[in-house]
């Protein structure tokens, strides 16, 4: 083999070297945080590799340790495995733009919130903030899992409710694809130049106040 030729897949192996090293797309963070924190985006594109009934459990066991005002747990998961009728059910709900690329993803699953207190029948005033860690407790525990996921707030509540017969005391708040990452190229062009896109994040400064709303507490 004449050098020219060494060059020429020398050069292809590093370019898809390169690729693949694009899909780990690590915060460019202003401090030192937890490497999952760091590590943890959100694809869209998934390869079509089963999750095993071990790791839903694990993921599922971890958003139900996460906290919640006066330990009301007002979370509860509807969860799809592709093949089955209520993976069918959850990619009827999504709208258009998420179906396109959320259907090789092996995994759906909607969160869903009980709006009043199990203890008293009283509205829940921070239902949904509760909801919410219980699925930032999933996403750690997916990175943890090698998986990836990507929430989503593009669905109809409506068919939601219709389909899986959601009691009027328990909200639809939102959904999100699980599974192995899989390459960018896999994706239409548009959802490739997505994926592929630097990520970003507002400054402390926007952020952290003291004093006053607006005076930036570390300046």
């Amino acid at each position: 083999m004449d050098s020219a030729s060494c060059y020429t897949i020398v050069s292809y192996i590093y370019k898809n070297i390169q690729q693949k090293q694009t899909m780990d797309k690590p915060a460019l963070t202003s401090q030192s945080i937890h490497p999952i924190i760091k590590k943890r985006w959100s694809p869209r594109a998934f390869s079509s590799k089963p999750i095993t009934k071990d790791q839903l459990l694990r993921i599922f066991e971890a958003a139900r340790w996460s906290p919640s005002s006066f330990n009301e747990q007002p979370w509860r998961f509807i969860a799809g495995v592709k093949g089955h009728e209520s993976w069918d059910k959850l990619y009827e709900c999504m709208v258009e733009f998420n179906q396109k690329w959320a259907g090789k993803a092996p995994i759906l699953l909607l969160s869903v919130g009980k709006k009043t207190s199990t203890n008293n029948g009283k509205p829940n005033g921070v239902y949904q903030y509760d909801v919410g860690q219980s699925m930032a407790y999933i996403t750690f525990q997916v990175m943890e899992e090698g998986l990836r996921a990507h929430q989503m707030g593009g669905f109809s509540k409506d068919k939601a409710r219709e389909l899986f017969s959601i009691p009027d005391d328990y909200e639809p708040i939102a959904m999100m694809a699980v599974g192995y990452q899989d390459e960018p190229d896999t994706l239409s062009p548009d959802f490739e130049d997505m994926e592929r896109a630097p990520r970003q994040r507002k400054a402390l400064d926007e952020l952290v106040f003291a004093g006053r709303f607006g005076k930036a507490m570390f300046t």
